[in-house]
């Protein structure tokens, strides 16, 4: 039998009021699939789009299961003993929440998907965890990753109205009549400073007024709940990550300098790169690698914020470039590859080529390559060669 206090849980949570907005991830998922994850940074609504699911499936609730693998009743509880205790009670659908807490939860999966007739959906805050332990899991888990709101998703969430999310190729050949459109529905300038404020995670509808003091939680939380116990971080060397964030809140945009970062943290680079990688896998940065050629595989990362929300809350006075680059990147990243590029700012899919910077960037940098654009900051409608920087957040 199920302890009551996992029942009781379990009915809470399912029962809560949510969200009537789905994340565009939520029609990309193949619910058909008995063993699905998500995976994705803290507070990004990964719990909410189970529930959403779980509310609209046919599945009556006395027969779904909703367990948070961090709670006080889960520390003594085996994932594959709940699932078997549950599916023979009658249970159809389990929901299991920050599961990279439970020990060796990839061979739990498997064996979970391999036992029982169970539709299983899992989520994970750490990313590289999650990726490390489900090799166990084959090609029986369909892993799918969340990413922070996008600019398009924000504005049908602050507006009402619905957007259609643009390619690439419509964003770079038609932009200046998909923004005359736009902007006779709305003035997009004045949304997108919102979310570069406070838009980036589903959780600013809750409270605009502590939204930053969330997004610092859920920053604490990654790097010294997540990072540390998964990774077996020295809690004495976690201010060490902090003091990177830091660093690329207030640097501009640059590629890596190992001699400056290893100064300035006083960590030898092996283990700054170590933490760099667990870092990225948490959700917190982005390091881009340089694209074309082979010439590149010597040349250092690039660093930057994962989203220009924690700019906000990581320092007084962030740097504009750094902030605008870091938009651009985690709105691409999603649906493209994304490098930096010697002539400009990034290359996408090893293709287009993108400088960011203000209204009155030129493409002299550009140096008319072919398919090279600037993407522009502070511009409801762009010309041939310059589209507003805040279209790319149109995407998904």
């Amino acid at each position: 039998m199920l302890p009551p206090v996992i029942r009781q849980a379990s009915a809470f949570i399912i029962a809560r009021k949510l969200p009537g907005y789905r994340r565009f991830l939520h029609n990309e998922i193949d619910f058909s699939e008995p063993l699905v994850g998500i995976k994705g940074a803290r507070g990004c609504g990964k719990t909410t789009l189970m529930l959403q699911y779980a509310r609209s499936s046919k599945i009556p609730s006395k027969k779904i299961l909703y367990v948070a693998c961090d709670h006080p009743a889960m520390v003594d509880i085996q994932l594959y003993d709940l699932a078997q205790t549950f599916y023979q009670e009658g249970g159809k659908l389990l929901l299991i929440d920050e599961i990279h807490k439970a020990r060796n939860f990839g061979a739990s999966l498997k064996a979970i998907r391999d036992t029982f007739q169970l539709q299983v959906i899992f989520s994970g805050s750490s990313a590289l965890q999650m990726d490390h332990s489900l090799a166990d899991l084959s090609r029986r888990a369909t892993v799918y990753k969340l990413p922070v709101l996008s600019f398009r998703e924000f504005l049908e969430l602050e507006t009402g109205f619905s957007f259609k999310p643009l390619s690439i190729n419509e964003i770079i050949e038609h932009h200046q009549n998909i923004s005359a459109e736009i902007c006779s529905r709305i003035r997009p300038i004045e949304y997108f400073k919102k979310y570069i404020k406070y838009g980036a995670y589903p959780f600013f509808l809750e409270s605009r007024q502590s939204y930053g003091l969330k997004l610092l939680e859920v920053i604490n939380l990654t790097i010294d709940s997540d990072l540390s116990g998964i990774f077996n971080i020295n809690p004495l060397k976690l201010d060490r990550l902090k003091k990177i964030l830091y660093m690329l809140c207030t640097t501009p945009p640059m590629e890596i300098n190992k001699s400056r970062l290893s100064g300035d943290t006083g960590a030898s680079w092996p283990t700054l790169s170590k933490y760099l990688e667990r870092m990225e896998a948490g959700s917190l940065i982005h390091r881009l690698r340089a694209g074309q050629g082979m010439r590149t595989v010597r040349k250092p990362d690039k660093l930057l914020l994962d989203n220009p929300n924690l700019f906000q809350v990581l320092c007084a006075s962030p740097d504009v470039g750094s902030l605008r680059e870091s938009f651009f990147v985690s709105q691409i990243m999603c649906r493209h590859q994304v490098h930096y590029h010697s002539h400009g700012d990034f290359i996408i899919d090893d293709r287009f080529i993108f400088e960011v910077g203000g209204a009155s960037k030129t493409p002299a940098q550009l140096k008319k390559q072919s398919d090279s654009f600037v993407a522009a900051d502070d511009i409801e409608t762009g010309a041939p060669w310059q589209i507003p920087l805040w279209m790319f957040g149109m995407e998904y």
